[in-house]
């Protein structure tokens, strides 16, 4: 969520910002903002007003009482232009009671718009960081680095010597099940079984180790199903509903749950780990909580219609070991750069050709305030795939969780928190078996990755 001082302060810079995220349509109503927000400071002055009058009349019904006359509270009272009916007591006290209850009536009327601004703010998406370039899409993209066993920013990767297979090919021999997982759930899930779940499983451990002993992370293991407060404090609701999977818990059939009852299987571990802090003040010396955990996620939107429906690349359920930091502001930068770097390390040991690219405005996601992509080069695809999408999200998610800690001065202030995929495990495995596939099928398993597998070379039918 945006700081709304900024937005009362300078609403034309934070619209500007917004602007360069080049969506067709404002993210911010500016005129039903500003009618808003000319009402809640007119109502706030009112209020305020409101309460200094009745702590005067009350200082002087009391000296009224003692010295036996109520001349000056009825000047006050008139003056304040809550008119009397004479001097008497019983009109006066009627007048005061008139404060009170536009008191009344004031405060219910500031909630609501306070409860209004803030329900439009969560809609807004984070404003980009200067250094993020201004893009329409992922055509604005720049790219930062690439890498592979050769080294230098040349070819993508020595070609193979033979016609390449996609993972599909290659998988179906090894286990990879598309057809059980239709049966079972419908399109966009898969089973895996024998070679293909024991080489999935080892990329899951691998990674965690990598993460957890090199890296500094602890390991997590986090519910796979949460309530509405966990997803409003890491901004997918109530944006993003519609991409989400609903948990219906008991009840009757077609019964509808309440709100604040409403669960979702977790779409990334992200949700789960970032809300560790939520309504906490940590100390500062605590800083930097570094976090992973794998897991399953759940995502009802996976693709376009007609987009990578053949395949592992996009689909409903997936596993992920993610990673999180929840940062001191002056270090989520640096922060952010070590987590791209730590899911580059991963792709290197496992000996797959990437690059690193920059997203542009028209990229980023809804939280974001700058977003590096790793992708992962696929030979039957001749071109590069995303793996992983680490981003700094400032304070934006902070603000919505209430996740402060204590600063030198001893006062609260917000966290910056960041999050990256330390990969996508079905992604990587995808990538494994494109990469390393030898002429007759078979897959060289990574070096590094033996250990995990048995001590196992290559994988064949």
């Amino acid at each position: 969520m945006l700081d709304i001082t900024l937005l009362r302060k300078d609403l034309a810079s934070a619209v500007a910002g917004l602007e360069k995220r080049k969506a067709p349509q404002p993210y911010l109503d500016v005129a039903a903002f500003s009618s808003l927000e000319a009402e809640r400071k007119r109502l706030q002055t009112r209020t305020e007003d409101l309460q200094a009058y009745r702590k005067a009349a009350a200082k002087e019904y009391g000296a009224g009482k003692r010295e036996g006359s109520f001349s000056a509270l009825h000047q006050l009272l008139n003056a304040a232009h809550f008119f009397t009916n004479g001097d008497s007591e019983p009109a006066l006290l009627e007048a005061m009671e008139r404060i009170s209850e536009e008191m009344r009536a004031s405060n219910s009327r500031l909630e609501a718009l306070q409860s209004e601004l803030q329900t439009a703010l969560l809609a807004v998406p984070n404003l980009p960081h200067a250094s993020v370039p201004v893009g329409e899409d992922e055509h604005g993209n720049v790219e930062v680095r690439r890498w592979s066993l050769q080294g230098g920013d040349g070819a993508a990767a020595t070609p193979l010597g033979f016609a390449p297979k996609d993972h599909v090919e290659l998988g179906a021999p090894l286990g990879l099940d598309f057809e059980t997982g239709v049966k079972l759930s419908g399109s966009r899930f898969t089973v895996m079984k024998g070679a293909i779940a024991r080489l999935h499983r080892a990329l899951a451990q691998f990674m965690l180790d990598i993460q957890t002993q090199q890296h500094g992370y602890t390991e997590c293991y986090v519910p796979y199903i949460v309530n509405g407060d966990t997803l409003r404090g890491t901004g997918q609701l109530p944006k993003f509903e519609g991409d989400l999977f609903a948990a219906k818990k008991g009840g009757q059939e077609g019964e509808a749950q309440p709100d604040h009852t409403a669960l979702y299987l977790i779409p990334t571990a992200e949700v789960p780990l970032t809300n560790f802090v939520r309504d906490e003040v940590v100390a500062e010396g605590a800083l930097p909580i570094k976090l992973t955990s794998h897991s399953p996620c759940f995502r009802s939107e996976a693709g376009s219609a007609g987009r990578d429906t053949r395949g592992m690349i996009r689909q409903h359920q997936f596993d992920k070991v993610e990673m999180v930091q929840i940062t001191h502001p002056d270090k989520s930068y640096e922060a952010l750069e070590d987590m791209t770097r730590h899911a580059e390390a991963v792709l290197k040991a496992l000996e797959l050709p990437y690059r690193v690219v920059l997203l542009c405005t028209g990229d980023m996601g809804f939280g974001s305030a700058k977003t590096y992509d790793l992708e992962v080069w696929l030979p039957a695809q001749d071109t590069y795939r995303e793996i992983s999408s680490v981003s700094n999200c400032e304070a934006f998610q902070a603000r919505r969780l209430q996740a402060r800690f204590k600063n030198a001065q001893g006062k609260n202030e917000l966290v910056h928190t960041l999050n990256g995929s330390g990969l996508a495990v079905g992604r990587t495995l995808v990538a494994v078996l494109e990469n390393h596939q030898q002429a007759d099928g078979s897959i060289k398993v990574p070096a590094a990755l033996r250990p995990y597998l048995g001590g196992m070379e290559v994988l064949k039918a």
